[in-house]
C-alpha cells in the first residue's frame, strides 16, 4: 500500500477516535478542562441537575402521550408500546439521585388524530435532539444512555410519521 493508503488509514483512525470521544461523553482533554476550570465544582451535583432536566423533558413527552391517548383512544394500540418506552426512559434518566420531577402543564392535543401523531413525532424529535445535544455535558455512562435514548426517540418519530395504517 502506498503513501495515499497510509494517509487514508490515519485519517480513518483519527476520525474513529474523535467519534469514540463524542460517544463516550467527551475527550480526556475536555474532562481535564472541566476539572481545572472550576465550571463544575461538584460532578455529582452537575450530573443530578442534568438528569433532572432530561428526565423532566422526557416526562413532558410522556404526559403528551397520555394526553393523546386520552383524547384519541383509537390510537392507543399504536401508541402504547412507544409510551411504555418513554416511561422507561424517564425512569432511567432520572436515576437514583433524582427523587421528584417538577410538574409540567398538560399539553394541548390537536382534535385531528393525524395532527396529534404529527405533534408527538415533533416532540419526539425535539427531545431526541435535546438528549443528543446534552452528550457533551454528560459523563461517559450517562452519555451512553443519552445516545441510546436519543436513538430510540428518533425511531419513535419515524414510526409516528409512517403512514401504513
Amino acid at each position: 500500500m502506498g503513501r495515499t493508503g497510509t494517509t487514508r488509514r490515519r485519517a480513518l483512525m483519527v476520525t474513529g477516535a474523535a467519534a469514540a470521544a463524542v460517544l463516550t461523553g467527551c475527550s480526556t482533554e475536555e474532562q481535564e478542562r472541566r476539572q481545572t476550570s472550576g465550571s463544575v465544582a461538584d460532578p455529582a451535583r452537575a450530573e443530578a441537575a442534568l438528569r433532572r432536566r432530561l428526565a423532566t423533558a422526557s416526562g413532558a413527552l410522556l404526559d403528551q402521550y397520555d394526553a393523546v391517548i386520552a383524547q384519541h383512544p383509537a390510537l392507543s394500540g399504536q401508541l402504547t408500546a412507544l409510551r411504555a418506552a418513554v416511561a422507561e426512559h424517564v425512569t432511567a434518566l432520572a436515576g437514583p439521585a433524582v427523587t421528584a420531577l417538577p410538574a409540567v402543564a398538560p399539553p394541548a392535543v390537536p382534535a385531528d388524530a393525524g395532527a396529534a401523531l404529527k405533534a408527538l413525532a415533533t416532540a419526539e424529535r425535539r427531545i431526541s435532539d435535546a438528549h443528543s445535544a446534552s452528550l457533551v455535558d454528560a459523563e461517559p455512562e450517562l452519555a451512553r444512555l443519552l445516545a441510546s435514548v436519543a436513538a430510540a426517540g428518533a425511531g419513535h418519530a419515524y414510526l409516528l410519521t409512517k403512514r401504513d395504517s
